[in-house]
């Protein structure tokens, strides 16, 4: 048996940030477990080799890349999520869209009653839809 999950890496010690950030604006979210560069490794005490965590139920994985790379994360994979309610739909766009990008703004966009599309503060993508 194979496990998928989607993979997020950090540049810049960011993974801890991004995290609070979606535990935030996902309360049933939270970390499965977590590993922490330590003293005399490629990348700050502290920081996450890897952590596996879930997201709506769902787990990912994430860490700080100690090597700067000169790319970062795009819009053509992003994480889509679906919501009951316009409200929660509302409230969790509001959170990831402070200090990030916003490509679709909350709209009727005639395939989806409420739908908007953004890149966080960290440049990683969400497409947040309502389901009724």
């Amino acid at each position: 048996m194979a496990t998928a999950r989607p993979f997020l890496m950090f540049q810049g010690g960011a993974a801890q940030a991004a995290l609070d950030l979606y535990f935030s604006a996902f309360p049933e979210s939270g970390i499965v477990r977590v590993e922490r560069y330590t003293e005399g490794e490629p990348a700050p005490t502290g920081s996450i080799k890897v952590a596996v965590f879930t997201l709506c139920g769902r787990e990912f994985m994430c860490s700080d890349s100690p090597i700067e790379h000169a790319f970062s994360f795009t819009p053509s994979s992003s994480t889509f999520v679906e919501f009951d309610s316009v409200e929660e739909l509302e409230r969790v766009f509001s959170i990831l869209s402070e200090g990030g990008d916003v490509l679709m703004p909350l709209d009727n966009y005639g395939f989806s009653q409420q739908f908007g599309w953004l890149n966080d503060r960290f440049g990683v993508s969400w497409q947040l839809n309502v389901t009724a």
